[in-house]
């Protein structure tokens, strides 16, 4: 079971150090404090972590022993909460399968406006929604309901259309918002690494959002790759 309490964390951070040689590191997530992942006992956890990593996280980027922390979940209420304190202050916190092309209402209406006015940066996570959106039997790690399933072929049969695919269209979808700091796909080989590059690049018609926004496909509000 993961410890959220000062000690912990502290062990943690000395630990990674070790590990990877270092006596600083750049930027340090608290991880799973969600629902998905300790279900009604999320809170009394994010409790463990309120009085104890984040206390702790903040003392050593005073120290200059860390850069930047903040809370890494998959889902958007922890971020929201954690937005919300008054006794500390992350820096950048990462948000897997919640502001990708299938999902990203919940994150535009509470989670980006509240980033933007602490000034805190999003790290999107699993911008394919774990696979659903490549081609995959993955959708947010479970299984593809069939809503989403449909949902998907609409994006494909408009990607088609425009002669686009829906890797350029998540990558540059979930990194238009200005709350966003950084995307992280993952890559399991390293041409998968040069795939995402290209498809940061590929010129995508203002046609194809227009489209996607009139069969309400995407969110009104979300801001468009220009």
């Amino acid at each position: 079971m993961p410890d959220y309490t000062t000690d912990g964390t502290l062990r943690s951070i000395e630990g990674s150090m070790k590990r990877l040689k270092t006596d600083k590191l750049d930027v340090v997530f608290v991880h799973d404090i969600s629902p998905d992942f300790y279900g009604d006992e999320w809170i009394s956890k994010f409790d463990e972590a309120r009085n104890g990593a984040f206390k702790a996280l903040t003392d050593l980027r005073d120290e200059g022993v860390i850069k930047g922390w903040g809370i890494g979940v998959n889902t958007t209420e922890p971020i929201e909460l954690l937005l919300g304190l008054e006794e500390v202050r992350p820096d950048i916190c990462l948000s897997a399968t919640q502001y990708t092309l299938l999902d990203h209402e919940k994150a535009l209406e509470h989670v980006m406006p509240m980033a933007k006015e602490k000034g805190v940066g999003i790290v999107v996570g699993a911008p394919y929604s774990s696979g659903a959106l490549l081609g995959g039997h993955s959708y947010n790690y479970g299984d593809i309901p069939q809503e989403v399933a449909d949902q998907i072929k609409q994006l494909e049969e408009v990607a088609a259309k425009y002669d686009t695919t829906l890797k350029a269209a998540a990558l540059q979808f979930s990194t238009a918002h200005p709350s966003v700091a950084a995307v992280i796909p993952g890559s399991t080989r390293p041409e998968r690494i040069k795939n995402d590059l290209a498809g940061l690049k590929t010129p995508i018609p203002a046609e194809f959002w227009k489209e996607l926004v009139e069969k309400n496909l995407i969110s009104p509000l979300a801001p468009l790759p220009a």
